[in-house]
């Protein structure tokens, strides 16, 4: 099996572009949505955050291919995605101001101890779903250095934007292959969301059950095409409908389910080199145990356990990805890697919204065993 090899970063335009959907956050706090009067917007999208958090934490060069409605809120929107530093590269639609199309909406209380967090979306006729193969000029996007190293190092996209529709999953197999014969990093969160393949196979008069194959059948054409993939087995299991091996699990922090599989997976997917993803024991809303594991290069490794006091749980599994690639594109060794991504997603669950608000020297800090003292 081939080693994981990233291109250099002399000379690229990018550390990290991403494909995905831009969505708003509507976020009531701890209130439940029936009582609430007022809410905090936050943009947010599960393959836009790890370019953000690359960004504004991690000091990389990253960019964005989007859908961007024409209206208030797509301007705000792109005021977000300025502010991060992110390059974005949008396929504009314009709305009639009444049926959109529209930037989509998920509604996102926090929770509060014993009650647990709300989630539930509004993605009717969502700009993004709209996108398909030709939207974006991948060749120009990833076109070589002079000196013929890549322009861009490394692409990700993720299960959420190749869920919304049928052309948005060809889009993505349509970049990926772009990435490839680019030289390019390719790498895909699996992040399986069963509701989203079923609406958008409903559309197409199927059953659940041919949803289901359906969604297995598509994330195993884009898995053909990555490098490092991002997911727990119930992921594989569901997303890429591979076996599970029959391992008892003490705890949800017991990574031998994972590690059971990854023969499984090498065996469809020899093209994987690295499969990753975090570990959590949920006892409140608020208490988590937090830990996170790495399968590279045919070697298991598995970050430290720590309790987390959490404020807003969302947006930890991107910001794990986000330390995970920075680590590997800066040249750190697999298990410093990981403790970057494992310390990166616990402390954006101590900050409100989606993307990264804590600094390098943080992550790193606590990446190596520092604590919560007060820094003077």
């Amino acid at each position: 099996m081939a080693n994981l090899i990233i291109p250099p970063a002399a000379g690229a335009r990018y550390d990290l572009l991403t494909l995905g959907a831009l969505v708003t956050r509507l976020d009531p706090g701890i209130i439940p949505f029936k009582e609430a009067d007022t809410y905090t917007l936050h943009v947010s999208g599960g393959e836009y955050n790890v370019a953000a958090n690359l960004t504004s934490c991690f000091g990389m060069k990253t960019a964005v291919a989007s859908a961007m409605v024409n209206s208030p809120i797509g301007d705000r929107i792109q005021a977000a995605v300025r502010k991060t530093g992110v390059v974005p590269y949008y396929q504009h639609f314009e709305t009639d101001g009444v049926r959109g199309p529209n930037m989509a909406i998920v509604w996102s209380d926090r929770g509060q101890g014993v009650r647990a967090p709300v989630v539930f979306y509004n993605r009717s006729n969502e700009a993004a779903q709209r996108l398909k193969p030709g939207s974006f000029d991948w060749d120009a996007l990833f076109a070589k250095n002079p000196s013929g190293t890549p322009g861009v190092r490394w692409f990700h996209s993720g299960g959420i934007f190749s869920a919304l529709s049928p052309t948005t999953s060809k889009l993505v197999i349509e970049a990926m292959k772009a990435a490839k014969k680019a030289g390019m990093v390719v790498s895909f969160d699996l992040n399986y969301r069963a509701k989203l393949w079923a609406v958008a196979a409903e559309e197409l008069g199927l059953t659940a059950a041919q949803a289901s194959e359906g969604a297995a059948k598509t994330l195993r054409e884009i898995a053909s095409y990555v490098d490092v993939l991002v997911g727990n087995e119930e992921d594989l299991q569901k997303g890429l409908g591979l076996k599970g091996q029959d391992v008892e699990s003490k705890s949800k922090l017991d990574p031998s389910a994972f590690f059971g599989m990854m023969q499984s997976v090498i065996k469809d997917f020899p093209n994987i080199k690295a499969v990753a993803t975090t570990l959590r024991e949920v006892h409140s809303t608020n208490r988590h145990s937090w830990s996170a594991v790495l399968w590279l290069d045919g070697k298991s490794y598995q970050a430290p356990e720590c309790e987390l006091d959490v404020y807003d749980r969302v947006g930890g599994g991107d910001g794990f990805a986000a330390g995970l690639f920075y680590g590997l594109m800066s040249g750190r060794s697999p298990e410093e890697s990981l403790r970057l991504g494992w310390a990166h997603g616990a402390m954006i669950t101590t900050t409100p919204g989606d993307t990264s608000m804590v600094t390098l020297d943080q992550v790193e800090a606590f990446a190596k065993g520092g604590s919560a003292r007060i820094q003077r």
